[in-house]
């Protein structure tokens, strides 16, 4: 019974066709159902045959199918216009009769999509003959890209399908199917509005892979207008659609979906294969990782708003109300803790962003000109009218662009996510850059040692970076052509003047490094004393980082509870391939920019009898890295890291960098740090404050009054004077987070020290790399291991500085002669490493020259 309802069903499908379009059909109709059928069955077969077939191949295969509007002299039967023209004519008129063709083909498609159901409907209820339920479900997930669970909405492409599949079998009704084709006509109408890069490999430059991304996310924001997804699903499902089987893969990058690993003893630069099940994981160019969905206000790409659905309060406003300049002191703390604190975070973070073509700065074409010339990124910076500062030079807006969207592993679907230009391990990037290319470019090409400027050669004192002559105006403002910044491996080494004398110092400790190594191993070439210098430095980097810098600001219960504390004698087996070292969103735009609240006003100099020389407002020196150019002066800032004392841990920031930030040569005013925090945030949809407080466990507070305890009360009462905050679920994460009470022991709140310890548990446990792992090609042995255990601070600054004769034991806490005493650079308590343990074949000569560490380092000087 129920085969013969089905069958005048199908019957009434196929005349469909003739009753609509007049009785000229009735022959010619038929025939283009024929034609249809031939056509879908040669496609099932370039489907059925896909594991096999490139992708290439396999739209060759289809184009070999016949067309639906085949020619005469191919024997078929077309129904066609009476005015329609020969093939060249409408080639000729193309552009003219787009949209006709359009409409053509959608009613082409409507009369597909008809005989499909009718063949599913015949195979799913007929006797003996019909599919199983097995077969039904092969068929349906041959067809369906995604299975949204409860009816929804559908594409024009797949509507008909979905409705009769519901009404038809009562056990497919509770779900709702994306097709492939839908996605590739959404692939299709984004191509004709989104220009999409195509370079080789090797060559994916930011700005293409954001054409990819943008391709992506205009693919994403139509199916999820179209099939109305929820911000759930566009988070979790609409990733899981396998684009490898679309359109797609025309134009997703080969690193990103196709990468071959194999375990060896050399980290990558780019940091691909850090994890070799997931190759992608913690490399560059890759996006961040989240802890939480975001928050944008359309669950897709729209910057967060407020939880009442009204606007946040100006990032201005929040800047100049809530993180004035107060200059309180912190009671132990050095400059050295923001010094090192930024060399590790250009280590981890640079978000992708459009740039000037010309001198590769941040663009500055969005308050000033008219939205049909503004860059298409612009997210500018409201400055209002009673602004305090900023109404004196009739200043109202600050430029600022939104980051790039990034293109996920496989190139999937889902909500806007940026990109890191930057590896999510500690891999010294700082010192060899994130590409071969550009690390070939800081090499000297002998002996395993990086490029120097042997500027004060003749003082007989140690070496400047590398003059930058390539885009000089990158990062740097020069007061005229013939005066160049510095090259390193990370390009913003010339942000601020400290920052270029961490890059100086670990620069020489390479070099420094390498030559120790070429006594040990004289027949080692110049490519294995490069890459064994640099295993050791990055071995370093990462000891120092975990040991001085993270008990200083997270405190040892917070490192103890997230697994952070080193091993003191053995091996620590914690590799972990599932746990992806990916930079957190919320770590780099928001928890790692802690150290902002650090930064001191002025920076000092001090000479090596450890007084007060002079100090240099801080907005003087960013981007102007000249003093280091007079000689033994980069000694003398050394000297003033250790001794200077750092800002406060506290919602108080220096208008050094809320009013001056970048302020060009003469001017009066520059920009504004704090309101970058908070726009770039609200731009990635980094979920707010509480939000990230209830993922860390802790207390939220739903009123004002429930800071308190939390925040100092001042704190909370500015909080409460914004008057569009209604409650503090608005409150962004980084004012949020770096105006919490310290915990104990520690420099950071509870909510930043969940996020940061996250991050760089996560950086230990996944990377394969990690200095302390056994069992791995890139291991060390017992014995060097031990020895690279002695790496500190304090060490590497005795080895790479001039004049420093004396310094503290921890260089990131003030000067104590009983829990910090200064003690000799030549002392024993600061011993070095001895490099013997790197001979591959021991003998007399390694040790003639070797007598003691103090000689052996003095040479390695």
């Amino acid at each position: 019974m129920i085969f013969k309802i089905n069958f005048v069903l199908v019957f009434l499908l196929l005349i469909f066709y003739g009753i609509s379009d007049g009785a000229e059909h009735d022959s010619k109709g038929y025939g283009l159902i024929r034609q249809i059928l031939r056509r879908e069955f040669c496609k099932d077969v370039c489907r059925s045959n896909q594991a096999q077939l490139s992708i290439s191949r396999r739209i060759k295969c289809l184009k070999k199918c016949p067309s639906e509007m085949q020619s005469q002299s191919n024997g078929s039967t077309v129904p066609h216009d009476s005015n329609q023209k020969s093939s060249s004519e409408m080639e000729k008129n193309e552009g003219s009769e787009k949209g006709n063709q359009i409409m053509q083909e959608k009613d082409k498609l409507n009369i597909f999509v008809m005989i499909k159901i009718c063949i599913v409907v015949l195979s799913l209820f007929a006797p003996n003959n019909g599919l199983d339920h097995q077969l039904q479900d092969n068929y349906y997930n041959e067809e369906c890209a995604l299975i949204l669970h409860g009816p929804g909405r559908s594409s024009f492409y797949d509507y008909t399908y979905n409705l009769l599949r519901g009404a038809l079998t009562p056990s497919a009704g509770s779900y709702t199917c994306i097709t492939y084709e839908a996605v590739n006509r959404a692939y299709y109408d984004a191509r004709q509005r989104i220009n999409v890069a195509q370079p080789s490999d090797e060559k994916w430059r930011p700005e293409d892979l954001a054409t990819v991304g943008e391709l992506l996310l205009d693919i994403s924001s139509s199916l999820a207008q179209t099939y109305g997804l929820t911000k759930d699903q566009i988070e979790n499902e609409l990733p899981l659609i396998d684009t490898s089987k679309t359109l797609i893969q025309e134009v997703c990058p080969a690193f990103l979906s196709n990468v071959e690993c194999r375990a060896g003893k050399y980290r990558r630069f780019d940091g691909l294969c850090t994890n070799i099940d997931h190759p992608n994981w913690g490399a560059a160019l890759t996006p961040f990782n989240r802890l939480m969905p975001p928050a944008f206000s359309d669950g897709i790409n729209s910057p967060r708003i407020s939880s009442t659905g009204g606007d946040l309060p100006l990032s201005r406003v929040v800047s100049r109300t809530m993180h004035p300049d107060q200059g309180y002191h912190d009671h132990a703390g050095t400059v050295m803790v923001i010094a090192w604190g930024q060399f590790m975070d250009h280590d981890y973070t640079l978000t992708a962003t459009p740039l000037d073509p010309l001198n590769r700065n941040d663009p500055e074409e969005c308050c000033d000109r008219p939205p049909h010339l503004k860059n298409p990124y612009c997210f500018e910076i409201e400055v209002p009218e009673d602004d305090y500062f900023y109404r004196l030079f009739n200043i109202r807006c600050h430029n600022f662009v939104r980051a790039f969207p990034a293109v996920r592993p496989g190139c999937r679907l889902g909500s806007r996510i940026p990109f890191n230009l930057l590896t999510g391990v500690l891999d010294g990037n700082t010192v060899y850059g994130i590409n071969e290319h550009f690390s070939r470019k800081l090499r000297s090409g002998f002996a395993g040692l990086l490029r120097m400027n042997p500027v004060f050669a003749e003082y007989g004192l140690k070496d400047l970076l590398p003059l930058k002559l390539d885009i000089p105006d990158e990062g740097c403002t020069r007061p005229n052509a013939s005066m160049y910044c510095f090259d390193a491996g990370e390009i913003r080494v010339n942000e601020q003047l400290v920052l270029t004398c961490m890059h100086t110092l670990m620069a020489r400790e390479h070099n420094r490094v390498a030559k120790a190594l070429g006594l040990v191993n004289p027949h080692w070439d110049d490519e294995t004393l490069f890459q064994e210098a640099r295993r050791i430095v990055i071995a370093e980097i990462q000891h120092v980082t975990y040991n001085e810098f993270l008990p200083m600001i997270l405190g040892l219960d917070t490192m103890e509870k997230f697994g952070l504390i080193l091993e003191k004698y053995n091996y620590w087996d914690g590799y972990d391939s599932s746990v992806n070292p990916s930079v957190i969103d919320a770590f780099a735009a928001a928890a790692f920019r802690f150290g902002h609240s650090l930064l001191p006003t002025a920076v000092e100099r001090w000479s090596k009898a450890h007084k007060f020389i002079a100090s240099k407002r801080l907005s003087d020196l960013i981007r102007r890295p000249w003093d280091l150019y007079r000689a033994g002066v980069i000694d003398e800032y050394f000297m003033g890291l250790m001794n200077q004392v750092a800002q406060a841990m506290d919602d108080s920031i220096t208008s050094e960098v809320t009013n001056h930030l970048f302020k060009k040569v003469g001017a009066k005013f520059g920009m504004d740090l704090v309101s970058f925090n908070m726009q770039r945030g609200r731009e990635l949809g980094i979920p707010s404050y509480m939000e990230f407080r209830k993922l860390c466990g802790l207390p939220v507070a739903h009123t004002f009054d429930e800071l308190l305890g939390i925040m100092p009360n001042d704190t909370v009462l500015r909080y409460s004077s914004i008057f569009q905050w209604v409650t503090p679920a608005d409150i962004d994460l980084w004012s949020g987070g770096v105006s919490e009470r310290p915990l104990p022991g520690a420099m950071l709140g509870p909510t930043l020290s969940c996020i940061i310890a996250t991050q760089f548990g996560n950086s230990r446990r996944g990377d394969r790399f990690w200095y302390e792992l056994p069992n791995q090609p890139s291991s060390f042995t017992l014995d060097q291991l031990n020895e690279l255990r002695k790496a500190r601070l304090a060490r590497l600054i005795c080895d790479n500085t001039d004049l420093v004769d004396t310094i503290q034991l921890y260089p990131m806490v003030l000067a104590d002669h009983e829990v910090n005493p200064r003690v000799p650079c030549k002392s024993g308590v600061l011993s070095g490493i001895d490099f013997s343990k790197w001979a591959e074949f021991p003998t007399s000569h390694v040790t003639q020259y070797v007598s003691s560490f103090a000689e052996f380092n003095q040479w390695a000087k």
